[in-house]
């Protein structure tokens, strides 16, 4: 029995991982084969436009083959695309009352995708290298959704014919989550796939940085924008998850958060309230003046510890990667903190301090350009508050 629920423990690591790291919650599955489970289209929360895209879409019969679900981090991109493809995928769905298309929660269809068990949907994550038929991809670092994820895991079994046969809008549904990940070999495996598509296959593509994937690949999908939650579908998303926010500082976490149940969700789970109750007071000296000699330092071992908490345990993780995503998640710390800071100095008047934050927040960006240059992680953040000191 222990050893069942080792194995079952480590398939959720990864995507625990990446809740802490990547601030990234669209209700974020477990990695590799285990297969997540919808919600109904309608009770996805705060998305009413593109959930009337998909609705005209499925309505006009015309249902179009490849889809960008594209906007910020962790406010239901994938939970909308997942619900999308248990709706097309089913046989039984018929309209409702509204007329919608919906499908019957009972039918065997629904069964299977509760149970992670639908042969005809595929989720590809960078993950899935892990259980690659190919040694070499198994061992590779996973940092990216690599060309040959790709050419096993959709490429491959898009070109088979559908498991389950039925008249429904798809006959295979293919998920592709944090499609920026797709590097360009991967991307022009994809095009051809994406040029002449097999009978009856949906591609979703899901990313936060839709400038990330070519023209090419964005030209030949229907785009579907995402924005953040408005304040009541925030309230609705809390009480529906019995939200705690754990002793941490809930308006800043609101604010930090900026309408995306994901982010608010990662900020209790990856400790990044903690960093905020750490870092704040040094900010606040730091905008009034004072020089803190110990500010770079302190963020660098933040991200630091946070990197080397993030892979532990899993040889195929890189060091590198968690680095440079635990140090976006800093600055985003730090851009909300001087944001804030900003708008409270020009509310009562304080020109001057407002001036100051905002050269800051100016700062804090130049930082992140320096990080894409591969900037010593150290360096940059002791550049970062030196900087702001002498504002």
């Amino acid at each position: 029995m222990a050893k069942k629920t080792t194995k079952k423990a480590a398939k959720k690591a990864p995507s625990r991982r990446k809740d802490a790291g990547a601030l990234l919650a669209d209700t974020p599955p477990e990695a590799g084969p285990v297969a997540p489970r919808p919600i109904p289209l309608d009770e996805v929360l705060g998305q009413p436009r593109p959930i009337g895209i998909l609705d005209a879409a499925v309505a006009s019969g015309r249902l179009h083959h490849a889809w960008v679900f594209h906007g910020p981090d962790g406010v239901g991109k994938f939970t909308t695309a997942l619900a999308f493809a248990a709706v097309i995928l089913d046989p039984e769905s018929r309209p409702d009352l509204a007329g919608r298309r919906r499908p019957d929660p009972e039918s065997r269809v629904q069964r299977m995708l509760r149970a992670g068990a639908h042969p005809d949907l595929h989720i590809l994550r960078k993950e899935l290298a892990a259980v690659s038929r190919k040694e070499q991809v198994r061992n590779s670092k996973q940092t990216t959704l690599a060309k040959e994820v790709v050419e096993e895991f959709l490429i491959e079994p898009a070109a088979r014919t559908r498991v389950l046969a039925g008249d429904s809008l798809a006959g295979k549904v293919f998920l592709v989550d944090e499609a920026h990940l797709l590097g360009k070999e991967a991307q022009n495996a994809l095009l051809k796939t994406l040029e002449e598509p097999p009978a009856g296959t949906v591609l979703v593509l899901v990313t936060s940085s839709e400038e990330q994937l070519a023209p090419t690949i964005r030209s030949r999908c229907q785009r579907v924008p995402f924005g953040p939650l408005d304040d009541a579908s925030m309230q609705a998303w809390m009480r529906r998850a019995g939200f705690d926010f754990g002793g941490i500082d809930a308006a800043w976490a609101m604010g930090f958060a900026g309408g995306s149940p994901g982010v608010l969700r990662a900020i209790v789970e990856s400790g990044l309230g903690a960093w905020h109750a750490e870092v704040q007071p040094a900010l606040d000296r730091l905008l009034a003046g004072e020089p803190v000699i110990e500010l770079g330092a302190q963020l660098a071992k933040l991200v630091d510890e946070a990197a080397a908490a993030a892979v532990a345990g899993d040889a195929r993780a890189s060091k590198e990667v968690a680095n440079r995503v635990a140090a976006k998640r800093m600055f985003r710390l730090l851009g909300e903190s001087f944001r804030r800071q900003m708008r409270r100095a020009a509310a009562v008047g304080r020109l001057d301090d407002a001036e100051r934050a905002a050269e800051c927040i100016a700062m804090v960006e130049d930082a992140e350009r320096q990080l894409e240059s591969n900037v010593a992680l150290a360096m940059i953040f002791e550049n970062l508050a030196a900087q702001c000191a002498v504002v």
